[in-house]
C-alpha cells in the first residue's frame, strides 16, 4: 500500500502515460493511423485480454483496441473526440473523488456546476428562476425530467402510488430512452404514445390534438409532450414552437430530449434549429455529443429550478437536518446520484481555456461539413440521401439492388458496412429507416473535411464491388 500511493511513481507513470496519450493524439490528428477501429470477434477479445502485460503495458493494450475518435475518419456514433484539457479535467475530478451529493464533499465542484448551469439556462432563453444539473448521461436526464413532470402533474404519487394511467406523448423517431423512462416508472406501452413522423423523420404535430382525445377516451392521463432536439437517426429537429404552444394549451409538461442537438443553442449560425426550447419545462444537452467533453457529461435544465426538489422528497438525516429545504448545494435532494462525480469539470476547464465561443465554432462547423458531404452525396450517381441534414447526422445509400431482398440495396449497404468495420480504415454506422437499411455517419471532428468525405465514398464502392463480385 506504501508503494501504491507513492508520489514520486505516480509522477513517472503520469507522465509516461501523458507522453503516450500526446504521441497517439498527433497520430490520429494527422491521419497517419492505417487504422480507426482494430476489430476482433468478442471470442477472441476475451481471449486476448486474458493475455495482456502488467503494468503501465496494460494502458497502451487497451489503447489499440480502443476506436480512435481523435482521427478524422471516425463518423460512427454521436460522441465527440474530447479536448485534451476536458481529459485532463477528468484525471483530477477522479483523484480528488469528491462526490458531490451533499456541499461540503463537493463545494468547488457544485459552485462550478451551477454557474454553468445558469449559462446554459441563459442559451436556452430561460430567466434567472431556472436551474438544475449535470447528470451521468441523456438516458438518465431524461427519466429525471419525466419524474418531474409526474411531480408537477400528480403530486401525490411519490406517497400515494400511481392512481391512474399516465402517459406522455412522444415522436416515433425518439430516442429509446424516452420509451424506457415512461416504463421504469411503471406507465406500461400504453404509457408512451408514439406520434407519427413526416417524411422529414419530423413529429407530426397537426396529429396530437387527436392522439390526446383518444388517449382521454381510454382513461388515460397525459401529463406530458416530448420533443426532439434532434433525432438520432436522422438529426432532425420536431417543430418545438408547436408542440410548446400545444403543451400550453393544454397544460402539459414539455420535455426537450436535446441531448445531441440542442448544442445549437451556442451556434448563431444554427441556433433557429431550436427555436420554440424557451418554452419547454425541462431541456436535457449532452456535452459530450457536440460540445467536446468527455463522456458522459449530460445536463438537465429546468425553466423553474425548484421543479426537481418534488421528484426525491426524501429524509437522508446522514446527509442534511433539514430535507424539506430547498438547497441549490445539495444535489442529491435531486438527482439520482448521491456520489455524483465531479464532471462539471470537464466543462468548465474547456470554457476557463477556450471560453464559451468554442462551442459555437465547434457545433457550426461540424454542421457546415454536414452539409458539404450531403452535396456532395447528392450529386453522385451512385449514392442517395435519406433527407437534407439539419444537424451534423448524415443518412445515405448505395443505390444498387439485391434481387433476394425486398428492401432494394438494404442487404448490400449492410453488408458494405459490415466490411468496413473489419477492415478498420474507417467507422460509420447504420439505421433503418421506413424498413430500409441507410449507412448513417455522424461529422463528430472537426478536422473531418472533404478529402476524408471522398475516400470514405471511395471506399464503400470498392466494398460493393467486391460484394457483388462474390
Amino acid at each position: 500500500l506504501d508503494q501504491a500511493y507513492d508520489a514520486d511513481r505516480f509522477r513517472t507513470r503520469g507522465h509516461q502515460l501523458i507522453d503516450a496519450l500526446a504521441d497517439r493524439l498527433s497520430a490520429m490528428t494527422a491521419g497517419s493511423n492505417e487504422h480507426v477501429l482494430n476489430w476482433i470477434t468478442p471470442e477472441k477479445a476475451i481471449s486476448e485480454v486474458q493475455n495482456w502485460p502488467d503494468g503501465m503495458s496494460v494502458f497502451e493494450s487497451l489503447l489499440d483496441r480502443c476506436i480512435s475518435l481523435h482521427d478524422p475518419r471516425f463518423m460512427g456514433h454521436q460522441i465527440m473526440p474530447p479536448l485534451p484539457v476536458s481529459s485532463l479535467a477528468g484525471l483530477v475530478s477522479d483523484f480528488s473523488n469528491n462526490g458531490m451529493g451533499v456541499f461540503e464533499m463537493g463545494i468547488g465542484g457544485t459552485t462550478v456546476e451551477h454557474l454553468i448551469i445558469k449559462e446554459v439556462a441563459a442559451r436556452i432563453g430561460f430567466d434567472g428562476n431556472a436551474g438544475g444539473f449535470l447528470t451521468s448521461g441523456g438516458s438518465l436526464a431524461n427519466l429525471t425530467a419525466m419524474l418531474a413532470a409526474r411531480s408537477r402533474k400528480c403530486p401525490d404519487v411519490w406517497q400515494e402510488g400511481s392512481q391512474q394511467k399516465l402517459a406522455l406523448m412522444v415522436s416515433d423517431q425518439s430516442h429509446y430512452c424516452v420509451d424506457r423512462a415512461a416504463r421504469i416508472m411503471g406507465w406500461g406501452a400504453e404509457g408512451v404514445i408514439k406520434i407519427q413522423s413526416d417524411s422529414r423523420f419530423r413529429m407530426r404535430t397537426e396529429t396530437l390534438e387527436r392522439e390526446l382525445e383518444a388517449a382521454r377516451r381510454k382513461g388515460i392521463q397525459v401529463i406530458a409532450v416530448v420533443g426532439s432536439a434532434c433525432t438520432t437517426s436522422t438529426g432532425s429537429y420536431d417543430d418545438l414552437q408547436e408542440i410548446g404552444r400545444f403543451c400550453r394549451q393544454h397544460d402539459l409538461w414539455f420535455h426537450v430530449d436535446g441531448a445531441h442537438g440542442a448544442a445549437a443553442v451556442f451556434s448563431a449560425k444554427y441556433k433557429s434549429l431550436v427555436k420554440g426550447i424557451e418554452l419547454a419545462d425541462s431541456v436535457t444537452l449532452d456535452f459530450h455529443k457536440m460540445l467536446m467533453a468527455p463522456a458522459i457529461t449530460s445536463a438537465l435544465v429546468f425553466r423553474d429550478g425548484r421543479t426537481a426538489y418534488g421528484s426525491f422528497a426524501q429524509q437522508a438525516d446522514y446527509l442534511w437536518s433539514d430535507s424539506s429545504e430547498e438547497e441549490w448545494y445539495n444535489l442529491a435532494k435531486r438527482t439520482f446520484e448521491c456520489t455524483k462525480t465531479m464532471m462539471c469539470l470537464k466543462v468548465y476547464s474547456i470554457v476557463a481555456m477556450h471560453g464559451w465561443e468554442i462551442f459555437d465554432e465547434n457545433v457550426t462547423r461540424l454542421n457546415d461539413r454536414a452539409r458539404e458531404f450531403a452535396e456532395m452525396i447528392s450529386v453522385s450517381e451512385d449514392f442517395e440521401l435519406a433527407v437534407e441534414p439539419e444537424t451534423n447526422i448524415v443518412c445515405f445509400r448505395y443505390k444498387g439492388t439485391d434481387s433476394g431482398d425486398s428492401s432494394p440495396g438494404s442487404s448490400l449497404n449492410a453488408s458494405v458496412r459490415k466490411s468496413l468495420i473489419e477492415e478498420g480504415e474507417y467507422y460509420i454506422v447504420q439505421t433503418t429507416l421506413s424498413g430500409r437499411t441507410w449507412l448513417r455517419t455522424t461529422v463528430a471532428n472537426p478536422f473531418t473535411t472533404e478529402t476524408h468525405f471522398r475516400g470514405l465514398l471511395d471506399k464503400i464502392r470498392q466494398h460493393v464491388i467486391s460484394a457483388i463480385s462474390s
